[in-house]
């Protein structure tokens, strides 16, 4: 007999279609749960998804309490890829508030997720054009750019071919590229074995979008030292995107088309006051299960 049966849902963040975007799983598990990080590991290596989600409610709304204005309910998460532990992740926390608004487990239009890095605030979104669609705004913290004259950096030879305008590490240890084009950033083939071994936790490639595309920047991201080649669509590589774009663009807003072969697109607002970055998104529930553990 098995000990629990856990809610779980496979989620596609950063797109309206199925099986495009970033593809996440999100178990909800209930208050107190008795589980660790090593069996949240499993079940993320099971999954094999480019990220899991877990959740589990916290006061009030455990118990089924609607929670008023000023008090949105509150879940702690945690996120995984099939190998290691993360501490921020955008698609991941864009499929498990799609997941908590259209599946009524909260009658609330703002959540606030209790992380390990802090609460992360996500927020229901009807775009005028359809009240039907959901949209998701997440709340995340800035992520600057180191001086490059303090850093040595060891690039992928996957970028020795192409045109290379800038090169700037973050203060998340990530390297952020920005090609010529948009198109030499849909274009990139990486070797994977040979990026693994680069600098920096992941790299991000960025570029300025085709003029007509109807996007502001082509961006891909590549963390194959967290057990994914390529990141189909990356929330959280715009914390660092926003501040840097925002300055290139001249603009605050803007829209990054994550040109991988899912494909998947993010709508960025940069918040300089505050030194905060919201980052939207569509999502698609393409799944829904029962976990037996």
């Amino acid at each position: 007999m098995p000990q629990r049966a856990i809610k779980y849902a496979v989620v596609d963040a950063f797109t309206s279609e199925a099986f495009k975007g970033n593809p996440a799983a999100v178990c909800l598990l209930e208050e107190n749960t008795d589980v660790d990080e090593k069996w949240m590991l499993s079940v993320a290596k099971e999954f094999n998804a480019p990220m899991t989600a877990f959740l589990s409610p916290i006061g009030s709304h455990a118990n089924g309490v609607e929670s008023s204005d000023c008090d949105a309910p509150r879940f702690r998460i945690q996120w995984f890829t099939p190998t290691v532990e993360v501490d921020l992740c955008g698609h991941g926390t864009v499929a498990a508030s799609h997941f908590l608004f259209t599946s009524d487990h909260v009658k609330h239009d703002i959540i606030k997720f209790v992380a390990k890095v802090g609460i992360v605030t996500a927020k229901k979104v009807l775009k005028a054009e359809s009240r039907e669609k959901v949209f998701v705004e997440l709340d995340f913290p800035l992520v600057p750019m180191l001086e490059n004259d303090a850093i040595e950096l060891s690039l992928p030879k996957t970028l020795k071919g192409v045109s290379v305008v800038n090169v700037q590490k973050t203060s998340a240890d990530d390297i952020m590229v920005e090609l010529s084009s948009g198109k030499e950033v849909a274009m990139l083939q990486p070797d994977f074995a040979e990026m693994e071994k680069c600098d920096g936790r992941k790299v991000i490639i960025t570029g300025p979008a085709p003029d007509g595309s109807g996007y502001d920047i082509f961006t891909r991201v590549f963390c194959p030292k967290f057990g994914v080649d390529e990141d189909p669509v990356c929330g959280s590589a715009h914390c660092a995107l926003a501040p840097y774009w925002s300055k290139r663009l001249s603009k605050q807003s803007f829209t990054s088309f994550m040109a991988s072969p899912r494909s998947g697109v993010v709508y960025v607002k940069m918040q300089e006051k505050s030194q905060r970055v919201c980052i939207c998104g569509e999502a698609m529930t393409i799944m829904l299960g029962t976990l037996l553990v």
